[in-house]
């Protein structure tokens, strides 16, 4: 074949990351990292155990608990049908995954309740926005086995204190009653019936959920349908004397901790195994008109049923809440946390030649198991670049470990402020630098 019958060659593209799943690297890592130690932290001290799930699970794990017609399983899920057949889903949310795994294990029959925190990844199929990505972090809390106002009460004190320790002030709790399973039919008979009056002037969307799930008509965000939500029924009118006692006892709770609310009639939040409280965390942000503008950070509630419709035989009341890291990190306020590995340095270590490279990671383990953090650059030849680093980060001291200090044993420990120096035996290195200020 001559050069002119030969077919062009073309240029494969490197391979991209999936929409909305993007790399974490570097700072940003430990940006998220720090994150969730801080959160850890307080949801230890308030009694709460890790639990890990899967990040696959059998696809009727989400549909039975959050319930065909909303969001999340109706648009927002991943799926897929493996080559055994068995259909799965990748985790949207924890709250499910955690009551299945309450189930299999037999937690039932610990005392009760059970405190859990978990974090990881979820996924939604969502449209890719600033704050909002098809994969993000999630930190979740969750209380299983108690029907007590208090556990409604402790979730949202331990969501509160994680967000003011992360930076945020002058939060507010929009808290509302959905009611139990005794009284919930009537409600949503009554809003139905409302809603129906008003299909001329609904969202698409809204003509579906009339249909399949009336509750979440409340919780549409189109314009259109915003005028509908000021007279319509209150789940609050419709409350079981026992369920208005839990209610105000919540209310009570969160007067007694000083932390402001709102009763938001309205309120409903988006899946279908919430009873009895749901909240949201609100933000008001003021322009510099004047003009006030509401964000939600994120919320939570009560969901009694859940067990229940995931198959178990009796009923497991439980309470919980989730924050979006990815979220959390959109508003300014939020600081950057460090995590407990990031000791700030208080060397960096250079070595020059061969004979001190040989010997470099002999000498960087000494100091590793003394606790020492440091920085190096171990491909690195030349001191000069070496010593322009160290300057560039601000760090404090350099040891210098050239041939001659490898062959006696010894590190040259450079005050980098005062340009002083001291050559300092191997043995005795960890101990010389502790005592350095």
């Amino acid at each position: 074949m001559n050069e002119e019958t030969k077919k062009p060659t073309t240029q494969k593209e490197p391979p991209m990351s999936l929409k909305g799943m993007d790399d974490v690297i570097g700072e940003q890592y430990y940006a998220f990292q720090g994150l969730f130690e801080k959160a850890q932290e307080i949801a230890v001290y308030y009694g709460f155990k890790p639990i890990e799930t899967p990040v696959l699970e059998k696809e009727e794990v989400f549909v039975s608990a959050i319930g065909e017609g909303t969001d999340i399983i109706d648009k927002e899920m991943y799926t897929f049908k493996t080559k055994g057949g068995d259909r799965l889903a990748l985790r949207p949310e924890y709250t499910a995954s955690v009551m299945r795994a309450y189930l299999e294990h037999g937690m039932q029959t610990l005392p009760q309740p059970l405190l859990f925190y978990s974090y990881g990844p979820t996924f939604r199929h969502d449209k890719p926005q600033r704050g909002r990505w098809r994969q993000f972090r999630q930190f979740n809390l969750e209380i299983l086995g108690t029907s007590k106002s208090i556990a409604d009460a402790l979730i949202i004190r331990t969501l509160m204190t994680i967000l003011e320790e992360y930076g945020f002030k002058d939060l507010i709790i929009d808290i509302n009653s959905m009611g139990d399973k005794e009284t919930r039919p009537a409600f949503v008979k009554e809003l139905t019936n409302y809603y129906k009056k008003h299909l001329d002037g609904l969202c698409k969307d809204c003509h579906e959920r009339i249909k399949t799930n009336p509750l979440r008509l409340l919780d549409c965000k189109q314009p259109q349908c915003q005028p509908f939500k000021e007279n319509a029924p209150s789940s609050l009118s419709f409350l079981s004397t026992d369920a208005r006692s839990h209610f105000k006892e919540v209310l009570q709770y969160l007067e007694e901790m000083g932390i402001p609310y709102r009763v938001n009639n309205s309120l409903v939040r988006g899946q279908s195994y919430y009873t009895r409280t749901v909240f949201e965390v609100i933000k008001v942000d003021v322009s510099e008109d004047g003009t006030e503008k509401e964000i939600t950070i994120t919320g939570g509630g009560r969901y009694d049923n859940l067990a229940k419709m995931m198959g178990s035989k009796k009923d497991v009341p439980s309470v919980g809440s989730g924050l979006s890291m990815e979220r959390i990190m959109m508003f300014p306020e939020c600081k950057t946390l460090a995590p407990r590995i990031m000791k700030p340095p208080k060397v960096y270590f250079i070595q020059l030649g061969f004979e001190a490279k040989l010997k470099s990671l002999c000498v960087m383990e000494i100091l590793r198991k003394a606790r020492i953090p440091l920085h190096q650059s171990l491909s690195k030849d030349s001191l000069s670049a070496q010593l322009a680093i160290a300057e560039k980060m601000e760090i404090p001291y350099c040891l210098i470990f050239g041939q001659k200090e490898a062959m006696d044993n010894t590190v040259i420990v450079r005050n980098m402020s005062v340009h002083s120096q001291d050559t300092v035996k191997i043995d005795a290195l960890s101990d010389y630098i502790k005592h350095l200020k």
